[in-house]
């Protein structure tokens, strides 16, 4: 049978993966550290088929013991939170760069033979999306845009050549990459080394760039998770979502199972050497994220979306992706529609205590100075 080592396998995604392998008849090996700002303690969901090792990334000796009885790493551990990663840059650097580094000298120095390693990636190394000018029907990948734009409230990127208003469209993997923010950095890091190290030493192996995930075991309490966890965290403690810019900014949610499937088809394929987008290619608003989970928590008639009046520095306005590339390479489409991703998340959320950090968080990134006003 075959031993899958997950790293983070506790997690928001990594458990998921874990029961999608375990139910396809896979011995997994979970090592997790339980990170205090995700977990209090065991988490209730762990799979009861795994075997579940308490311990870091980072620890050499620990993870050497462990990669000599894998067949494949499926590398899922990381710090997460763009903003918060622009003020803890040493332990993101740490974490996310420096222990995929560990992990891929091991694996070299050890001579360890895998059959796949599959590394977690992230959309955030693309920056902004693509864009389109309808005026002159050509491409544009602008930068962020600049800050006296955004204190104008002038949200849209603006055609450069012709000053038209950029159209956003899907993202493919071959546009040019520009990490904006610490966070965005140690996940393209992850990516390159894996596929670098692992082309080096004829190791097949893929890089899976998620956009947006979302659904049941996101963690409530974290502040610098995703927009649905911390919307529903506001929700249910009967607070309004507080939306940057005028919400209309738009990205890919995808549900974590199909996250979880696409990991399993990644290890299943033949594909190798290869980095692909895990998205649905159907863009969201952020509006329309506050204003499906308030009423999917049937508070339509006590809340609404609150327009916060500013925004976050490194913010993006548009990415979705072009999934094409993992329907090829991976035989992956997604399946779970938005509706019912959402109706998933909240069933799950109504059964959970969530304690609303959304302004002590917002606070420290005005103290940070990466908060600015229009």
């Amino acid at each position: 049978m075959t031993n899958v080592l997950v790293t983070g396998g506790a997690g928001f995604i990594g458990s998921h993966l874990v029961d999608e392998l375990v139910d396809e008849g896979y011995d997994v090996t979970v090592v997790d550290n339980l990170t205090e700002q995700v977990h209090d303690g065991e988490p209730e969901y762990l799979n009861e088929e795994a075997e579940y090792v308490w311990g870091d990334v980072r620890d050499r000796e620990l993870m050497t013991e462990l990669l000599e009885d894998a067949d494949v790493l499926n590398h899922q551990a990381s710090a997460v939170g763009v903003g918060q990663s622009m003020y803890e840059i040493e332990e993101y650097v740490e974490v996310n760069t420096l222990a995929t580094a560990r992990l891929l000298d091991i694996i070299v120095n050890e001579e360890i033979e895998l059959e796949k390693v599959v590394v977690a990636s992230s959309m955030s190394i693309y920056g902004e999306g693509t864009y389109r000018c309808s005026e002159e029907d050509e491409l544009r990948h602008p930068s962020l845009r600049e800050e006296e734009q955004m204190k104008q409230g002038q949200w849209e990127h603006i055609c450069p050549e012709c000053g038209a208003e950029l159209e956003p469209v899907a993202t493919t993997e071959s546009k040019p990459r520009e990490s904006t923010s610490v966070y965005a950095i140690s996940k393209k890091d992850q990516e390159e080394l894996t596929l670098s190290v692992c082309r080096a030493y004829d190791i097949p192996a893929v890089a899976l760039r998620y956009f947006n995930i979302f659904g049941s075991r996101q963690s409530l309490d974290n502040p610098y998770t995703g927009v649905c966890a911390i919307f529903s965290s506001r929700i249910k403690n009967d607070n309004p979502p507080l939306i940057f810019e005028d919400g209309e900014q738009t990205r890919d949610f995808i549900h974590v199972s199909d996250v979880a499937r696409a990991n399993r088809l990644a290890m299943e394929s033949d594909a190798s050497d290869v980095a692909v987008n895990i998205g649905t290619g159907s863009p969201v608003s952020i509006n329309e994220i506050a204003e499906t989970l308030i009423e999917l928590y049937g508070k339509e008639d006590e809340l609404s979306p609150e327009i916060a009046n500013d925004f976050r520095q490194g913010d993006i306005r548009h990415c979705f992706a072009d999934p094409s590339l993992a329907a090829d390479e991976l035989g992956f489409e997604a399946e779970v529609g938005f509706e019912q991703g959402m109706r998933e998340l909240v069933e799950w959320g109504r059964k959970r205590d969530a304690e609303d950090r959304f302004e002590e968080a917002h606070a420290e990134l005005e103290a940070k100075g990466l908060v600015g006003e229009d």
